[in-house]
């Protein structure tokens, strides 16, 4: 009974290290996601202030703005996805 006791308090303390490692790492990847959030609500605002510009540029100037707001667009979704992979 002995070597039972003690396979099953090993089997405890394996599982305590890997629950304790696991949430340190959620924790830091929930700040990681956090940052990454901030950065992509930031870019959000500027791609609503590209589109807003894309209204009162001229043909030549829309065509450039909107260039950057696709690629704006496009690194922000971007972002999203790789937030939600945390999921």
């Amino acid at each position: 009974m002995n070597d039972i006791k003690k396979r099953i308090n090993d089997m405890v303390n394996d599982l305590k290290q890997e629950r304790d490692e696991l949430r340190v790492k959620l924790q830091l990847a929930k700040m990681e996601a956090g940052d990454e959030w901030k950065k992509l609500e930031a870019k959000l605002v500027k791609l609503e202030a590209k589109a807003k510009e894309l209204g009162s540029a001229t043909a030549d100037a829309s065509q450039d703005v909107g260039a950057a707001a696709k690629l704006l667009g496009e690194e922000i979704r971007n972002g999203f996805k790789k937030i939600a992979k945390h999921f």
